[in-house]
């Protein structure tokens, strides 16, 4: 930890937010649960200082900051093969990490969850590079990683809700 200490400390700050969030699942990986989240705390907290000072016209409560940050996620999930790919990775992620967060390290529960949280974050980078062709949004905005799940899981349930219309089970 001290060795990434320091080389965290030699980055621009532009990048070591961005570096620590990421380093928080690395380290989520390696079965460090608490300095895992830490990192990851105080990266998406230190994200979020940027987009501020990045978007100084921005003066809203969180409700408007949730509705800039919905926007830009969907503005950015345009392409419908990277929107599929992350209605199956973003839970994945979510059940990895709550999975590796839980279970006692490496165990075969913590195993699959492992699997389950690479896995994930594999489908969305594919789906960002191959199909969107941009950066994941978290790297913009880090009220992605929030706004990211809860948008995707609005997008699950408008296609279940297409799909039982369609079999006469519910209305559109």
């Amino acid at each position: 930890m001290a060795l990434l200490q320091k080389i965290i400390a030699f980055m621009p700050e532009e990048s070591r937010d961005q570096a620590l969030a990421v380093a928080g699942g690395a380290a989520l990986l390696t079965g460090q649960k608490l300095s895992a989240v830490a990192m990851f705390g105080r990266g998406v907290y230190g994200l979020e200082k940027q987009w501020r000072v990045r978007h100084p016209e921005f003066h809203g409560d969180f409700k408007a900051r949730w509705a800039a940050a919905t926007s830009f996620y969907e503005q950015t999930h345009a392409d419908p093969t990277n929107r599929t790919l992350h209605m199956v990775g973003i839970p994945l992620i979510l059940g990895g990490a709550v999975g590796l967060l839980a279970a006692p390290r490496y165990s075969p529960p913590w195993v699959l969850a492992a699997g389950a949280f690479v896995g994930g974050w594999a489908l969305n980078l594919v789906g960002h590079a191959k199909y969107e062709k941009n950066s994941p949004a978290f790297a913009e905005d880090p009220l992605s990683f929030v706004a990211g799940p809860v948008w995707d899981a609005r997008q699950f349930a408008r296609v279940m809700r297409k799909r039982a219309a369609r079999a006469g089970m519910a209305p559109a």
